[in-house]
Formats: structure tokens, C-alpha cells, sequence
């Protein structure tokens, strides 16, 4: 019976995995695809800005809705639509005759993006067999940064010949194979629970983990259901909870406005502007460094539990502020393009060891269960419109301010967001999310540590 719910565990985990890879391979072939596109088009700045940031508006659309549309159609259903939408739309894009047709193709593309970032985590979650859940989920995680170290790759292979349709188009054949896969697997017994199918979330549990109390797991499941209704925005927005909020949505916002995504976007135009020349450089260049990040995320999952939130984070941010000096320097300087691409590697594996280990689990640990989904969907939005803002305006910024002068506001984000975050985020290893709670309940102190008629100072860390 284990092995087998092994077998299952593995199965959803390799499903969820391979849309991963998916959408993380979609974020990274434009970067490569734009070079050729822009001159078969004959695309403006502007308008090589505009086919990027399309995906992202897209994004913020698919998010807004993923979770509404998850609980009418059902998590499988809703990763089916992902899936398939992934294939149509990669296609669509690969078949553009125009920037138009592109720019809508993108946006769509962007949609199923965004409704995939929030299903995918949610179907694993409560479709995976409690002792490897945790492990699958950070799978997925990893799975999206292989899937953009494969874009980079892609569009260095077809370079030569210029294929960009193809390097569009190849996502098409996993998605549409995952589809086939979803098709094959029960909804989560989360949802059947949401709808009242006692019987088919009965089946559901038996089928994920059958040497488990299935009753009691139902028990379980049915007053999680309860603790979670009744959960409204505005009271994210009144106190005790309005401190969170704010703390969710600074540290979303900071995570991609200090500028990661725009090495993801756009690494060719940047190793261009550093001297680089050449697809090697400019393409499998960018893969090499996002190998160099799937390595720091692993590293900082080992770590995380060991050394305590704050330190990995702080470490992280102050890599990433290190490394914006070093490129304004080699800018400024003239400095030889290999010490820009030590920079932009520092830069990466600095976010992806710090933010981007770590964000989602202040998320998760700041309210309470009532609100603990539309608190990571307001984090998730803050992080989509500035990833908007950096879509929109990097080149831009590159060309106008030059090179050292975007590194400059970038390293101002970072100074910022190290600020932020070591006066108002909570150390949290070890601590239960009732008591998580409380310290947000408390004005940002823990519960030990409240003012005595000995001493009023506030205790934040």
C-alpha cells in the first residue's frame, strides 16, 4: 500500500512538474524569440516592451480569477483548461503574422499563466500524499526554473536558422501531453468536500493514500472548510490584520521591482548591451545562470529551517545588492563583459536564495486560515504589477539611463527592500501559525515579548 501511494504521490507530483517546466520554458523563449521577431517585424522598443509585458497583464487577469474559476469547475478541470490553453496559445503565437496577432496571442498566453501559478500549487497540495507534499511542491518550484533554463537552451539550438515560431511552438507538445494526463486523474477530495460529493472525495483520499484514516481525513478536511468561510477582504484591510496586509503586499511589490524578471525577459538585450556577442553568448549564457539559481533555491531550502526566515532572506538581498554594484560598475567603468555576467549570476542566485525561496511562506504564515487565500492573492497581485512595471520599462530604462543608471535603481529597490524586511519581517522558524497570528494581532510582537510595566519597547524581530 505505501509503495503504491508512493507510485500516486509521484504521479501527480510528475504532472504538476511538467506544467512547471511549461511555464517557466514560456517566461524564457521570448528572450530568445524577440531577437529575430523584432527584425522580421521591425518592432520598436516600445513595442518589444509591449509583446513582453503582455503576458505578464495577462497573468494578472488569469490570477484574479484562478481561484473562482477552481471552485466552480473543480482544480483537475481547471489544470485541464491550463494545459490545453498552454498548447493553443503557444501555437497561436508560433502562427503570428503580425505584432498584433502576436501581442494577443501573448496576452492569452498570459491568462493561462496566471491561472496556472495559483491552481498548480493549490491541485498538488491537496492532491498529494501527506509526506511528500512538501517536497512536491518545492518540485514545482524547481521545475519552473528547469523549464527556463530549457527556453534559453531551445532558442540557442534553432538560433541559427532563426526558427522564433518554433522556439514558440515547441511548448505545445508537453502541454498537450499533461492534458492527456489530467484527464486520467480524479479532482482533489479538497474540492468534492466544497461540493458536498462525501462519496467521490471518500474514493478520492482511498485512491491518493490508502493506508491512510479516511474517515478522519474527511473530519479534517470538513472543518477546514468551516475555520476558512466566512473569511472577507475588508478585513485585511481593518485591524489586527491590516499590518499583514501591508507587509504581504510591500514585500510582493519589492520582490520583483527590484528588477529579477528582467534579466529573465530580457538576458540577450542586457549581455548585448554589456558587449557579449554571438547566440552562445547571448543565449546559453542566460541558461547557465539560471542553473546557477535552481542551485541557491535548493540550498536555501536546506537552510531555511536550520538558520531561521530572516537570515536566508537578508542574505539573499544583500547578495543582490552587492551584485547591483558590481554592474554599475562595469558599466560605468567599461569594465570587461565577463565581470557583467559574474554580476548578473550573482544578482539571480541572490533573489532565488533569498525572495524567491522564501516569499510565498509569509504568505502562508501571516493570517489566519479564513484569510490566508485572498492574503497570498493580494501578494500575488502587488508581485504582478511590478513585475508590469519592470516588463514594461527595462528597455527603456537601458537605453535611456544606460546601463549603470538601471542597475542604480535597481540596487535602490534592494537597499529598500533589505530595509523593510529586517524591520518588519516576523522570524517565524519554528513558531505554529496560531502564534504566527498572534504577533501580527499584537502590533508586530510576539506574544513573550510584549512590553512589561518594566519596559515599553517594542520587540519586532
Amino acid at each position: 500500500m505505501l509503495h503504491l501511494a508512493r507510485r500516486r504521490g509521484l504521479f501527480v507530483g510528475l504532472t504538476a512538474a511538467s506544467l512547471g517546466v511549461v511555464y517557466g520554458y514560456d517566461l524564457s523563449n521570448i528572450a530568445g524569440a524577440l531577437l529575430f521577431i523584432t527584425d522580421e517585424f521591425g518592432l520598436t522598443t516600445r513595442q518589444q516592451e509591449l509583446v513582453t509585458t503582455a503576458v505578464v497583464l495577462g497573468e494578472i487577469v488569469g490570477a484574479l480569477g484562478a481561484g473562482a474559476l477552481a471552485n466552480l469547475i473543480g482544480r483537475r478541470r481547471s489544470m485541464v483548461s491550463v494545459a490545453v490553453g498552454y498548447a493553443v496559445f503557444a501555437l497561436l503565437g508560433a502562427m503570428s503574422d503580425s505584432a498584433p496577432m502576436l501581442l494577443v496571442a501573448r496576452l492569452l498566453l498570459g491568462v493561462t499563466i496566471g491561472v496556472s501559478v495559483v491552481v498548480v500549487p493549490v491541485f498538488v497540495a491537496e492532491s498529494a500524499p501527506a509526506r511528500v507534499r512538501g517536497s512536491l511542491l518545492v518540485g514545482y518550484q524547481a521545475a519552473t526554473v528547469v523549464g527556463i533554463i530549457i527556453g534559453y537552451l531551445a532558442c540557442y539550438l534553432l538560433a541559427d536558422s532563426r526558427e522564433w515560431r518554433w522556439m514558440l511552438a515547441l511548448a505545445a507538445a508537453p502541454a498537450a501531453l499533461v492534458a492527456l494526463q489530467l484527464l486520467r486523474m480524479p479532482d482533489t477530495a479538497r474540492w468534492y468536500m466544497l461540493k458536498g460529493r462525501v462519496a467521490e472525495a471518500r474514493r478520492t483520499l482511498q485512491y491518493v493514500e490508502p493506508d491512510s484514516d479516511v474517515e478522519r481525513e474527511l473530519a479534517e478536511i470538513s472543518a477546514a472548510l468551516r475555520d476558512e468561510s466566512g473569511g472577507r477582504f475588508i478585513e485585511m484591510l481593518r485591524r489586527p490584520y491590516l499590518r499583514a496586509a501591508v507587509f504581504v503586499i510591500a514585500l510582493g511589490f519589492l520582490i520583483q521591482i527590484t528588477g529579477v524578471n528582467a534579466i529573465v525577459y530580457y538576458s540577450p538585450r542586457l549581455f548585448d548591451a554589456m558587449g557579449f556577442r554571438g547566440n552562445f553568448a547571448l543565449l546559453a549564457l542566460p541558461a547557465m545562470v539560471q542553473a546557477a539559481a535552481l542551485a541557491a533555491v535548493l540550498v536555501s531550502v536546506v537552510l531555511v529551517d536550520r538558520l531561521g526566515r530572516r537570515p536566508v532572506l537578508l542574505s539573499g538581498i544583500g547578495a543582490m545588492i552587492a551584485a547591483d554594484v558590481v554592474l554599475i560598475v562595469v558599466f560605468a567603468a567599461h569594465c570587461p563583459a565577463m565581470f557583467g555576467f559574474v554580476g548578473v549570476l550573482l544578482f539571480t542566485m541572490g533573489f532565488t536564495f533569498g525572495f524567491g525561496a522564501l516569499v510565498w511562506v509569509y504568505a502562508g504564515e501571516s493570517f489566519p486560515s479564513r484569510l490566508r487565500s485572498m492574503g497570498s492573492s493580494a501578494m500575488l497581485t502587488a508581485n504582478l504589477v511590478a513585475n508590469a512595471v519592470i516588463a514594461g520599462v527595462f528597455l527603456t530604462m537601458l537605453h535611456s539611463l544606460g546601463g549603470a543608471g538601471t542597475f542604480a535603481v535597481f540596487g535602490a529597490f534592494a537597499v529598500a527592500g533589505f530595509a523593510f524586511v529586517y524591520r518588519y519581517a516576523p522570524e517565524t522558524k519554528g513558531r505554529q501559525l496560531e502564534e504566527i497570528r498572534h504577533f501580527w494581532e499584537n502590533d508586530g510582537r510576539w506574544p513573550d515579548e510584549l512590553p512589561s510595566a518594566a519596559t515599553d519597547v517594542p520587540a519586532w524581530r
